[in-house]
């Protein structure tokens, strides 16, 4: 059994924690069957160790990994492939504070386990930036438009989930129209120089909220 708990700490967290304990562990036995460990202090051989320890007087044994993004990358290799078939005598507890949501690993292992979520702040996508251009709101668009820039996300790939979306819709063919004009004239002014990509992004939005009427 294996649980990932996704988001920061807090009392919500402490809870769950608790009560997984309570369904496996007695107070008498805890300190023989629940391990602690953190992920940048950790090795492959401890955290297998741990894993193979059979549990004493109890169900099972709880290993519970702290700040499991930053697991160096032989254990996330370990991981990956022990999740498809862990061991039936412990749970396995991957606890996850703030992460990139583009986290090969983390996308990856949350398709086999338990998934907790906890106080995890709204994550921002361009979905989330073609909302804000709907409503007209070029401010709120364009803290979008920074905070994905931010955390690393490319200009085409901006420009690509923006015109996925309007590119479906098959509402206001007027407004469709102008919007990928202008989703193709920044295109240009990027790849041919004329502008910087984050300054010919940042006009693209306060264009587009400048068309028509806020679609609700």
């Amino acid at each position: 059994m294996v649980y990932v708990f996704l988001g920061q700490d807090g009392p919500p967290k402490d809870i769950k924690l608790n009560s997984i304990k309570q369904e496996f562990l007695t107070k008498d036995t805890e300190q023989f069957n629940l391990d602690i460990l953190y992920a940048r202090d950790l090795n492959s051989k401890d955290l297998q160790e741990k894993l193979l320890c059979l549990p004493v007087k109890a169900k099972k044994r709880i290993v519970v990994v702290k700040g499991a993004h930053q697991l160096k990358a032989d254990i996330k290799d370990f991981i990956l492939n022990y999740i498809k078939s862990p061991y039936p005598k412990v749970v396995l507890i991957l606890d996850i504070g703030q992460h990139e949501t583009k986290d090969e690993f983390i996308n990856d292992i949350i398709r086999h386990v338990r998934i907790c979520r906890f106080n995890e702040p709204t994550r921002i996508d361009t979905f989330t930036l073609t909302q804000q251009i709907n409503l007209r709101r070029p401010v709120d668009a364009l803290k979008v438009l920074n905070q994905l820039l931010q955390e690393g996300e490319k200009p085409e790939r901006i420009l690509g989930g923006l015109r996925y979306s309007w590119e479906r819709d098959a509402s206001a063919p007027v407004e469709k129209r102008k919007r990928l004009q202008l989703l193709l004239a920044c295109d240009i002014d990027i790849k041919r120089g004329r502008l910087k990509a984050p300054i010919a992004l940042e006009k693209l939005i306060v264009n587009l909220c400048s068309l028509g009427r806020p679609l609700v």
